[in-house]
């Protein structure tokens, strides 16, 4: 009986796995003042999310209905000959949305213009949404064409000239009726230009320099003789002017009136007798 008594004593003292419900009228209601509180506050916060949203909603419409967001116009640096009209026109730019701007797009629509030799984009805020850094490429030459007249740079690409530059090399096309299309500026290639500026850096006469489709590069002398060199890069020409100096020196020890002396294939140099004998 003890050891019952000792056993039932053991024993924890442990509620019962029931759930009770909680007896009517035992919850604390809130008070007449908290509930009005609250309602303060739900109806506060409604108020603010409608402002914050109404907010939203004008700030997107003044993005896409405000002309300042709105490429009308661009700023264009380190250009001397191409106009910032010019430029603006090459990036079709014209009425973007400034969330629209790509500046990798933009730049490779002014590299289209071949007097673009590199450019920088910078995309920012009114009034200056973009703003285009220009390097331009240079002219090496004046190509000239019955007066029609290209600028080409030292890789022989093309441009327009557009201004006069004192002091710039000028190749004359002749067209003398000989067989065959006459060469166009777009079929000057980098050799010509690198002979005619070794030739103008070495003649009195290179300033002005001739070019034949047959012939190549030409000048008349200060004895009035028309010489033709030929193309070819520098050190070609410094073998051909080596040859030009023996034979002028030998031709005039001689006293032969020369018309045209043609070095164009310096294996085989020729002259044509001014009076044809």
């Amino acid at each position: 009986m003890a050891s019952h008594v000792q056993a039932q004593r053991r024993q924890p003292d442990r509620a019962p796995g029931v759930l009770h419900r909680v007896p009517p009228g035992t919850v604390p209601k809130l008070s007449t003042a908290a509930r009005q509180e609250r309602r303060r506050a739900f109806s506060r916060w409604r108020v603010t999310s409608a402002l914050l949203f109404l907010l939203f909603g004008l700030t997107l419409l003044a993005f896409f209905t405000s002309d300042v967001f709105y490429v009308r116009a661009i700023q264009v640096r380190g250009n001397t000959f191409i106009s910032r009209e010019e430029v603006f026109a090459y990036s079709d730019l014209a009425d973007y949305h400034m969330f629209w701007l790509d500046p990798d797009e933009i730049r490779e629509n002014v590299l289209r213009s071949s007097s673009v030799a590199d450019i920088a984009v910078e995309v920012g805020w009114p009034p200056d949404l973009v703003t285009l850094v220009v390097q331009e490429r240079q002219p090496a030459l004046v190509w000239s064409d019955a007066g029609d007249e290209t600028w080409i740079d030292i890789q022989g690409r093309l441009m327009p000239a557009r201004a006069e530059m004192p002091g710039l090399l000028h190749v004359n096309l002749v067209r003398d009726g000989s067989p065959g299309p006459a060469p166009s500026a777009e079929s000057v290639s980098k050799d010509i230009v690198l002979g005619a500026l070794r030739l103008r850096e070495i003649l009195p006469e290179g300033d002005h320099l001739d070019y034949h489709g047959v012939h190549g590069l030409g000048w008349t002398n200060e004895q009035g003789w028309q010489v033709w060199m030929g193309t070819g890069s520098a050190a070609v020409m410094d073998e051909k002017i080596k040859i030009y100096d023996v034979l002028v020196e030998n031709l005039n020890s001689r006293a032969i009136d020369v018309a045209e002396l043609n070095i164009a294939n310096p294996d085989a140099p020729f002259y044509r007798l001014l009076w044809g004998l």
